[in-house]
């Protein structure tokens, strides 16, 4: 499909723009098919019930919530409850891998729909790239959308890059990327409003809109890199300039192999080093030296968890769960300052940085995500 010929979203754009809006969609969103009512709205958001009345009247009108039948009260006459229509609209989540390009598309909800998995040679150049991921993209709108368009293409990548602009930095493996403004790129070649990512923090973004009680936690990535994705006080943090969670590429053996990145022995060389000995032993090698960084993490930061994920993780979850675990449990009782903060696998598994790039679509419009203005759509 040609951009020009790309029809135009399911999902009206303006009436999922604004706080109130926002807080409203969010609450239809998290009570699922049991609904909400207007007085409940109300009482959660703090607005008056005129005003969800007429937040609640426009998104009906949009066809964004439904009423969904009655519910007994405590007094008075029984109340009309609402439900967000998942289906009146769609994200696409990509995570272009070094070896790999994953993509979803999801309703509202966040539920996958459609799913595409292709490889793709990161190093193959920007117009191999974007063709590739374009054809991806055209063939999940047709099969899950019925041919319409999505909100949004929310894009998920190896880091380093500059989140607010959309330009990646020098990736580990293929510095030729260095300067390239893919967000843009991608905007006109798609003809869809695109937000790009690090792949950590797309995870840990899906992980924080679910997160159970912990606030502040590290999210860990071991797959063709190693990265990490902070969540701290309940909220992403990408850092001033977006750069945080290079994790990988802190030195901890001066004399180590050569990384990628021009440094000798970072934690991500070391890791990936022993991942390629292909034994229990260098697993367990490997675990424990991502478990000396996590500890730094945790000394630093002073988290509550520290979950991991990717493909190298999943494969052997178990050992590197009880790796971590076992340093980071030595250290606090080196350090006596109590249990150790637990370790676990990341909630997920393979499709948690795909469907968490969606999110950089979807979470802005139930004010769950720290707003970047997608290119492609004006500010």
């Amino acid at each position: 499909m040609n951009t020009h010929e790309r029809p135009t979203a399911g999902a009206n754009l303006t009436a999922l723009r604004g706080h109130n809006a926002a807080l409203v969609l969010d609450l239809l969103r998290t009570a699922g098919e049991r609904g909400i009512s207007r007085l409940e709205l109300a009482e959660h958001t703090g607005l008056t019930p005129q005003a969800v009345s007429k937040i609640t009247a426009r998104l009906r009108g949009d066809g964004l919530a439904v009423e969904a039948g009655r519910r007994a009260s405590t007094g008075g006459k029984p109340r009309t409850v609402l439900r967000l229509v998942a289906g009146a609209g769609h994200a696409v989540g990509l995570h272009l891998d070094r070896d790999e390009l994953h993509a979803v598309l999801t309703d509202l909800a966040g539920t996958v729909v459609a799913t595409r998995r292709t490889p793709l040679d990161l190093g193959a150049g920007a117009d191999a790239v974007l063709s590739a991921t374009a054809r991806e993209v055209d063939a999940l709108l047709d099969a899950g959308a019925g041919g319409r368009a999505a909100l949004g293409v929310g894009v998920a990548v190896p880091g380093p890059l500059d989140h607010a602009a959309g330009v990646l930095h020098r990736v580990t493996g293929v510095p030729q990327w260095d300067g390239f403004p893919l967000r843009d790129a991608l905007a006109e070649r798609l003809g869809l409003p695109v937000v790009v990512d690090k792949d950590t923090n797309a995870a840990a973004l899906g992980l924080a809109l679910n997160a159970d009680g912990e606030r502040s936690f590290a999210y860990l990535h071991l797959g063709t890199g190693l990265g990490a994705g902070l969540v701290l006080g309940g909220a992403l943090y990408r850092g001033a300039r977006t750069g945080a969670g290079e994790f990988g590429h802190q030195v901890i053996q001066l004399d180590g192999p050569r990384c990628d990145c021009g440094n000798r022995g970072c934690i991500e060389a070391l890791c990936l080093t022993a991942v390629a000995d292909g034994t229990g032993a260098g697993l367990d090698e490997a675990a424990r030296v991502l478990g000396e960084g996590a500890g730094n993490l945790v000394s630093l930061l002073d988290i509550d968890a520290v979950l991991l994920g990717g493909r190298t993780v999943i494969a052997a979850e178990e050992r590197f769960v009880r790796g971590v675990g076992a340093v980071l449990g030595a250290r606090a009782r080196r350090e006596g300052c109590g249990p150790a903060i637990p370790v676990r696998a990341a909630p997920g598994g393979a499709t948690l940085v795909v469907e968490g790039a969606a999110q950089l679509i979807l979470a802005p419009l139930f004010g769950r995500g720290n707003e970047i203005v997608p290119a492609g759509q004006p500010g």
